[in-house]
């Protein structure tokens, strides 16, 4: 009974050893597939969060979760404040996406620990310090920014022509007058806001220039691209490239999105 009882238990071990190397060779249980980054969008002064409909179907056909934020436009430190709350309600890691006045947004608001990466899309990206109406001074002045119309509250917007002339000028007239009549108007006290401290120096980050733009000059945008070190790409489109070339848009923030894991 002894010699049986002593095999049993030889064998009962060798088969724990088994099961145990078994699992040594298939790594922790610990080691799942890393979460896939959310992503969450800051549009730009006379827009809203509409203006990405074309690129969130793209990405959610990837299996991202999106959020659009919607910008009450009124100072730098609100808008930061609507992304800050949108980047806290998601599960993990953000890519933060910012167009034109955007990218001040994100530059500021990028400084949260969920933040992964940046991606800026026809966009500004002040240092600390600079203010976005400190930007481009040196440059003509954009043909679009001569065309905004500031009302008495000191909100300024863009006439349904200037939009369909400088701000889309590659989408559809139909889809320029829904863009003119859902864009958001911006206080003008915010471009003179300053941002505290620059994200961008801290996360990796994407550039979009758009090098038919006419709201932000494209020599601009390329130096924004160079200062922060991005990776960037140029498109041959309007300062709205996620209204007329989305599928490329949706393929930069992707690469962040994959990056970011």
């Amino acid at each position: 009974m002894q010699a049986s009882s002593r095999l049993f238990n030889l064998k009962t071990a060798l088969g724990a050893l088994a099961v145990a190397a078994a699992f040594s060779a298939a790594g922790p249980a610990s080691a799942a597939p890393a979460e896939q980054a959310s992503v969450v969008i800051v549009h730009g002064a006379f827009a809203d969060g509409s203006d990405w409909a074309k690129v969130i179907p793209l990405l959610q056909a990837k299996g991202v979760k999106v959020t659009a934020v919607q910008n009450p436009l009124t100072s730098l430190a609100d808008d930061v404040a609507a992304a800050r709350r949108a980047i806290d309600n998601q599960p993990g890691k953000v890519v933060l996406v910012g167009h034109s006045w955007g990218g001040t947004v994100i530059t500021e608001a990028g400084n949260h620990d969920k933040v992964a990466s940046l991606v800026y899309v026809a966009a500004f990206a002040p240092d600390a310090g600079q203010a976005t109406g400190d930007l481009g001074k040196d440059l003509p002045a954009p043909p679009g920014i001569a065309k905004l119309s500031v009302d008495k509250a000191g909100f300024a917007s863009l006439p349904p022509a200037a939009l369909a002339a400088d701000f889309a000028q590659d989408v559809s007239a139909k889809q320029a007058a829904v863009m003119a009549a859902t864009q958001g108007p911006i206080a003008m006290k915010a471009f003179g806001d300053k941002v505290e401290t620059a994200a961008w120096k801290t996360r990796p980050s994407w550039y979009i220039v758009s090098t038919k733009d006419r709201m932000i000059q494209p020599a601009l945008e390329r130096a924004f691209a160079k200062q922060i070190n991005a990776k960037t790409t140029e498109l041959p489109a309007s300062h709205v490239p996620q209204q007329s070339r989305p599928a490329d848009v949706a393929k930069v923030i992707l690469e962040a999105v994959a990056a970011s894991k």
